[in-house]
């Protein structure tokens, strides 16, 4: 058994999507102002001077570059200070109604505590240098690598750690160190230092890291996976978490369960996306109603056919059992988070998932917008990529249906869908055209017909023999000819 993850405080990531709420256009003033205060209140009690003038300095904080980029001059080449902040805020038409106010004495007395807190760091590590052993110096330099990660400081908290990392030899310790830059690149929207950092962390897991710290990457790695459009590799590593989720530091359990969700509904073949998604005890516990819920909750779904009667009884329990069922989406947090994640709709996500796979295609149009504006605009690892999973939603659908027929009147498939005769033609004629939908639409005999043409996948694999042994035929020819002519050289 490993050792408890440590480094696994800071920073706060939540306090991230605050920033992207006070930038993004699509949130509600009410929750600008919450997401304001929550800011203000973590920047007065965790004294972070960096990073509050990181946000509200005057001529370098990145929130006031919110609304400006029309006054910039022509030509001119975006500011380090814009292309740091684009991996923090809504970089897409970003509005900010709520300003973060700038308060100069609130600041110098951040810093003055800042420095004080150093001076202690500084004087422990001395300490222990001259009458400790090596385990106390480690702990003093963590503490100092701990209060630059909380305080806001990006490079000096990457690489405190990574001086900590030098000197240790522990591998656990060296992996909660790695999977702290992860959220620090998280935190700040560098992708590359996160995907650097998720290769160096699954080379240290693969020389001996024990169960946890493999399952937390697992999350990690699958996150980073979902903020860079790679949703067919996150989609697995998401849903394979979710039974033993515990890197609480990097996400509630509400949002692993919506990243999990649209990144298998998105990827997911549809045999996998039932096994997995529609039919996984752990999104049913969240995402089902009534006896499915209770079964996923006691167990009895995951337990299979084999399953005791007493399990088996478990819908047949008091009403007043049910009541008492535990919230999985606030295992593991704290009250606060408990709170929140109680006001937490996923009926447009349930509804989703089961429209796309029962084919109630009207139901499932409605519920990808209802997602969209629920949790894509909202969330800022999902908003960058939204309109692209839209897009792709909207195809699978479109695939789904056409495959099961050879001839489709083009308004019967508007109505299944409940869209209009002219919107589906323009959307399926782009995805015609790009190669995405084997079928075209003729519409000049007076009724609209989409007309399939399913790809013969004993010929398409006779052509890509022939083919392929083609090229290995003249491959050959290629490398007898200099053969030869090597031979009559020496001759």
């Amino acid at each position: 058994m490993g050792s408890d993850p440590q480094y696994a405080k800071w920073p706060l990531l939540p306090l991230a999507q605050h920033v992207f709420t006070l930038t993004n256009q699509y949130a509600s003033k009410p929750l600008q102002q919450s997401a304001a205060k929550a800011l203000q209140d973590a920047i007065t009690v965790h004294k972070m001077a960096p990073f509050y003038k990181y946000l509200a300095h005057p001529t370098e904080g990145i929130l006031n570059s919110v609304g400006e980029g029309s006054s910039n001059v022509a030509g001119k080449a975006p500011s380090r200070k814009n292309s740091a902040a684009a991996g923090m805020i809504n970089t897409r038409n970003p509005t900010s109604s709520i300003n973060l106010p700038w308060d100069e004495a609130l600041y110098q007395q951040l810093q003055a505590d800042n420095e004080r807190e150093l001076e202690e760091f500084q004087k422990e590590e001395e300490e222990a240098v001259e009458k400790a052993g090596d385990t106390e110096i480690q702990a003093a330099r963590g503490k100092r690598a701990e209060f630059w990660a909380r305080v806001g400081d990006k490079d000096k908290a990457i690489a405190a750690h990574e001086d900590i990392f030098e000197k240790i030899g522990v591998l656990g310790t060296k992996i909660d160190l790695v999977l702290a830059i992860i959220r620090m690149g998280l935190f700040y929207g560098d992708k590359q230092l996160v995907k650097k950092q998720v290769a160096r962390a699954k080379t240290l897991v693969e020389t001996g890291g024990d169960w946890d710290r493999r399952n937390r990457l697992k999350a990690y790695e699958g996150l980073h996976n979902l903020t860079v459009r790679s949703y067919n590799l996150a989609a697995p590593l998401l849903l394979d978490s979710l039974s033993t989720f515990t890197s609480y530091e990097l996400c509630t359990y509400s949002n692993l369960v919506v990243y999990a969700v649209l990144a298998g509904s998105v990827s997911l073949k549809r045999v996998d996306f039932k096994s997995k998604v529609v039919d996984a005890p752990e999104i049913k516990a969240i995402l089902g109603d009534g006896e499915d819920k209770l079964l996923a909750l006691t167990g009895a779904i995951s337990a299979g056919p084999g399953v005791d009667a007493e399990m088996q009884d478990a819908s047949s329990a008091p009403s007043a059992a049910k009541t008492a069922v535990v919230n999985l989406t606030t295992l593991g947090s704290s009250t606060e988070q408990a709170e929140a994640e109680m006001s937490v709709d996923f009926g447009s996500l349930a509804q989703l998932v089961s429209s796309l796979y029962n084919g109630r295609y009207k139901l499932f149009f409605q519920a990808l917008a209802l997602v969209e504006e629920q949790f894509l605009t909202q969330d800022r690892y999902l908003h960058e990529h939204k309109n692209w999973f839209v897009r792709e939603m909207r195809l699978r659908a479109y695939q789904q249906l056409l495959q099961s027929y050879r001839v489709v009147g083009l308004d019967s498939m508007a109505n299944d869908f409940g869209v209009t005769v002219d919107f589906l033609d323009r959307d399926l004629a782009k995805f015609i055209a790009a190669g995405r939908i084997p079928c075209t639409i003729d519409r000049v005999s007076g009724r609209g017909v989409i007309e399939t043409n399913r790809p013969d996948d004993k010929n398409k694999q006779y052509q890509d023999v022939v083919r392929q042994g083609d090229q290995l035929i003249t491959k050959l020819q290629k490398y007898g000819q200099a053969v030869r002519l090597r031979g009559s050289e020496r001759a």
